[in-house]
């Protein structure tokens, strides 16, 4: 199950988060490697965004709960669909459409 999830850190000063923000990223460099974490990026300003592979709900809620302990954060969290499984549902939908 793929989902983005986008954080929003509570408001701090920058300087006061550095170490934090550096335990995150050793947090979720292993989360990389592993291929749960598929991508992370650093948002502009604050924040961050990461897509995880994770089977199951609650391995997600898991990796929320580690990621604010780190960081205490709002995140929002989207399910996504693979590519291949998106277009093997619009040729489905198109050939139902054509008859």
């Amino acid at each position: 199950m793929l989902f983005l999830v986008i954080s929003t850190p509570r408001p701090e000063k920058p300087s006061t988060m550095a170490a934090s923000r550096q335990g995150f990223w050793r947090w979720m460099d292993p989360h990389l490697k592993s291929g749960l974490a598929q991508c992370s990026y650093g948002r502009t300003g604050r924040g961050a965004v990461a897509v995880f592979n994770v089977d199951s709900n609650e391995t997600l809620h898991r990796l929320l709960n580690e990621w604010a302990e780190i960081i205490p954060a709002t995140f929002d969290v989207y399910p996504l669909v693979d590519i291949a499984a998106s277009r093997k549902l619009l040729a489905g939908q198109r050939s139902r459409n054509a008859k």
